[in-house]
């Protein structure tokens, strides 16, 4: 078992480093079992990959894709601590294909105008900051792109989204979207 406050990278380069991140009751790092199934259902291999980490957290989601080979990945994240701590990690990976941004996703998403592969949606699970941000992203999505959520409550199906892959570990139930193009 871990100590609080540190996530362990699970595939990639950086395999097997600790991280750490600010010790807030608000940072819940998605768990290694649900790592381990995302990154199985993505693939081992994200070369080329352009990612988007709207609520990074912890950066669990987004160092684990940048460790895979993401060409690009756009952390988010608004809490002061836990950008302190993204920023630190950034340094001692010398993760250059990681780009960190001090905002609120909103805000983020309504000045931003790239397109990802990947887009990785894991708010604080009461906040309702999913339903709030999903209706904003299918503009930010290439082409063939997917959407992960991950949240508390099973995900109910909205009419521009189709549930590609899902899953539930404990309390957490997460999801691959897809783009629904007849809604």
């Amino acid at each position: 078992m871990l100590l609080a406050g540190k996530i362990r990278i699970i595939g990639g380069q950086w395999r097997s480093r600790l991280l750490q991140f600010s010790d807030d009751k608000l940072l819940r790092p998605t768990p290694d079992r649900v790592r381990e199934t995302l990154f199985n259902w993505l693939g081992q291999d994200l070369a080329g990959m352009r990612c988007l980490d709207l609520f990074a957290g912890s950066g669990a989601l987004g160092f684990e894709a940048a460790s895979r080979g993401a060409k690009q990945v756009t952390m988010v994240e608004q809490n002061i601590k836990a950008v302190r701590n993204l920023r630190n990690t950034i340094e001692k990976l010398d993760a250059a294909q990681v780009k960190l941004e001090h905002a609120d996703a909103r805000v983020f998403l309504a000045g931003n105008f790239e397109r990802y592969d990947i887009i990785f949606v894991d708010p604080p699970y009461a906040s309702g900051l999913a339903a709030e941000v999903l209706p904003l992203l299918p503009e930010k999505l290439e082409k063939n792109g997917l959407i992960y959520v991950e949240s508390s409550d099973k995900l109910l199906q909205e009419s521009n989204w189709s549930i590609w892959k899902q899953g539930r570990a404990s309390h957490v139930h997460y999801c691959l979207l897809t783009l629904n193009f007849n809604g």
